[in-house]
C-alpha cells in the first residue's frame, strides 16, 4: 500500500481520521493556498476559500471514489470553491465575473502581500484579460507546472481542449504585453 492509499484509508476510518486530516492539511495547504490565491487574488479571501475547501474535503472524504488521485480531487474542490466565491463576490458588487477579476488583478499593486515587480504586475493584468477558463488553464500549466492529463482530471475537460486553451491564452498574453 502506498502512502496516498494509507492516508485515504486513515481519512475514511473514524479512529484515525483526525490525525490523518492534520497530515493532509500539512501536505497540501501551501499548494492549495497558492492555487486558490491565483484565482481569488486577495489573501484574506484565499484563506476563507482554503478553509472551505478543507471543510468540504473533510465532510466528503467518505464519498471519495478514488477514481483520481487525492490531490486532483482536492484541487477540483478548491477550484470550484474559488470560482463559486468569485461569482458571489462579483454578484454582490453588481459586476460581471470577468470585470470583477480584472478589478482584482489591477488592485495587486496596492496589496502589501504582493511583492511582484512591474513585469509580474503586467503579467497578472494580461491574465486578467483572459476568459476564466483560460486563466485557470494558464495558471495550472504555467505556475503549477501541471501536466495536461492532471488538468484534464481536475477540470473534467479533454487534453486537446486544454492544449488549445493554453495556446490561446499564451497568444493573448503575448499580445497584451507587447501592446502595454
Amino acid at each position: 500500500m502506498d502512502n496516498e492509499q494509507k492516508l485515504i484509508n486513515d481519512l475514511k476510518n473514524a479512529k484515525t481520521q483526525s490525525k490523518a486530516f492534520d497530515e493532509l492539511v500539512k501536505l497540501y495547504k501551501v499548494r492549495l493556498y497558492w492555487h486558490i490565491r491565483k484565482i481569488v487574488i486577495i489573501h484574506d479571501d484565499t484563506d476563507d476559500v482554503l478553509q472551505n475547501t478543507f471543510i468540504k474535503v473533510f465532510k466528503n472524504i467518505s464519498g471519495f471514489k478514488e477514481e483520481s488521485k487525492l490531490f486532483s480531487w482536492m484541487y477540483r474542490i478548491a477550484t470550484n470553491e474559488a470560482i463559486t466565491f468569485l461569482n458571489k463576490k462579483a454578484k454582490k458588487n453588481n459586476l460581471d465575473i470577468d470585470d470583477y477579476q480584472k478589478e482584482l488583478r489591477c488592485s495587486l499593486q496596492d496589496d502589501e502581500l504582493f511583492d511582484g515587480d512591474a513585469i509580474q504586475i503586467l503579467l497578472q493584468k494580461a491574465i486578467a484579460e483572459l476568459p476564466q477558463k483560460q486563466q485557470l488553464v494558464f495558471n495550472m500549466k504555467y505556475y503549477d507546472e501541471m501536466k495536461y492529463e492532471e488538468m484534464s482530471e481536475i477540470l473534467e475537460t479533454s487534453v486537446g481542449a486544454l492544449k488549445a486553451s493554453y495556446h490561446h491564452a499564451v497568444k493573448k498574453i503575448e499580445a497584451f504585453i507587447k501592446n502595454n
